[in-house]
């Protein structure tokens, strides 16, 4: 896996998000025969109320301990369901042209089901012209855009998250956390580096954004 999508999903799944990367999206020729159109780097998914659960070992669960935070950078309150369509860069953070395609849309759609094929096109048709939009089934779609440094805010429709974010925020989660965390065992490769980091006595400098 690219080493900035493995940053991304890291970030996306510390905020809640089931995540899938790197999906490819295959195409039908007209003279027949298929080709892939191109790769989604990744497409996630929030249920509402997402948290983090440490339960209590032999004990009742009202002393589970419970963490329902989420980054006010994502934009979202938590109490909604989010399905998030991104596109990650190691540069400038933006789409390329085949993420905004109605028909590589409507494949991620109906991946995650969502919503059915026929609904499918006029919610991809209005995430091309808006980057976001409300599903049959009421919840969000966005389109969203990870990279290191961002372009002019009204030049874009979609939802932008800068990588000196992402590692702060990683950071923050790890420290706020790590007397719970140093014992576990990431599979998360990003978050893993970053925890032997931590475990090494290294922080990361990443500017703060919040």
């Amino acid at each position: 896996m690219d080493n900035a999508v493995s940053l991304a999903q890291a970030y996306l799944r510390v905020n809640g998000y089931f995540t899938v990367t790197e999906l490819p999206v295959i195409e039908a020729l007209r003279g027949g025969g298929y080709r892939t159109a191109t790769d989604i780097d990744i497409l996630a998914f929030r249920f509402p109320r997402a948290g983090r659960l440490v339960p209590r070992h032999g004990a009742s669960r009202t002393r589970d301990r419970t963490d329902y935070d989420i980054d006010p950078e994502l934009g979202v309150d938590g109490e909604a369901a989010d399905m998030l369509i991104g596109e990650v860069k190691e540069g400038k953070a933006e789409l390329n042209r085949g993420a905004r395609e109605p028909s590589v849309i409507r494949a991620a759609l109906t991946r995650f089901g969502c919503c059915s094929p026929e609904h499918a096109e006029a919610i991809a048709g209005e995430l091309v012209r808006r980057g976001k939009a409300k599903t049959d089934h009421g919840h969000q779609v966005r389109l969203v855009a990870f990279g290191s440094t961002s372009g002019p805010t009204p030049a874009r429709n979609y939802h932008v998250i800068r990588f000196d974010r992402v590692v702060s925020y990683l950071e923050s989660h790890l420290e706020t956390n790590w007397e719970t965390l140093r014992q576990a065992e990431f599979k998360e490769p990003s978050l893993a580096f970053l925890g032997l980091l931590r475990k090494a006595g290294v922080q990361v400098q990443a500017r703060r954004n919040h």
